[in-house]
């Protein structure tokens, strides 16, 4: 499922016009993004948490080359299901 269709389907399953489904969709990506840039996280309950992971820098090698190469650190987007959500796809 590609965004227009999560858009389309929350149109349909809400009753919403496909523009306010749209500026909904867009709202919560936009509240998930800025929150995850503050460095805070963002709990769903049943449904999972959207958090931040710091990975240090690190040497790693080239695969073409062999030589080593340093990794900056950087900050990762992580999300962990919850177990509503876990046992729904189980």
């Amino acid at each position: 499922m590609n965004k227009n269709e999560l858009i389309g389907a929350v149109a349909e399953s809400s009753g919403l016009s496909r523009n306010d489904a749209t500026k909904a969709v867009e709202s919560v990506f936009d509240t998930i993004t800025s929150t995850l840039s503050k460095g805070d996280e963002v709990r769903l309950v049943g449904f999972g948490t959207f958090s931040v992971a710091k990975r240090k820098a690190s040497t790693g090698r080239n695969p073409r080359t062999g030589e080593p190469m340093q990794i900056a650190a950087s900050t990762q987007p992580k999300f962990k299901a919850g177990k509503g959500l876990k046992d729904a796809v189980n």
